[in-house]
């Protein structure tokens, strides 16, 4: 299994724009497809983005398309996610998480590993 650590979590004014990162560490990054999963408190962990392990293709749940864009650079093994135009309802501890292949890419049940979250709060 790949190691992740996330950093760029902080509090932030609606509107702003925020940038997390999710370090990989192990020979095989490249191979891993990358989500970023969310968690507010007394909810669910949720599904925001997702990339395949070449980079080429990106998903987005509905609540944050158009407003955040992942993306990846496997030769320094990170994962980004830039977060444009934010909003109070965007307050979570945001999580990385890597798997093999891209199936049920939606199910955090399906990623074997897991970074250890980083606060995103957002002020109206």
């Amino acid at each position: 299994q790949v190691q992740l650590v996330e950093s760029g979590g902080g509090l932030v004014q609606a509107g702003d724009s925020l940038r997390l990162s999710c370090a990989g560490f192990g020979s095989t990054f490249s191979l891993y497809t990358v989500a970023w999963f969310r968690q507010a408190p007394g909810k669910e962990r949720e599904f925001v983005a997702t990339i395949v392990s070449s980079g080429s293709t990106t998903y987005y749940a509905d609540s944050v398309k158009g407003r955040f864009t992942i993306s990846r650079d496997n030769a320094k093994k990170a994962v980004y996610l830039q977060m444009n135009s934010l909003k109070p309802e965007d307050t979570a501890v945001y999580y990385c998480a890597a798997k093999i292949g891209i199936y049920r890419y939606t199910l955090k049940e399906s990623y074997p590993s897991w970074g250890q979250g980083t606060q995103v709060t957002v002020s109206s």
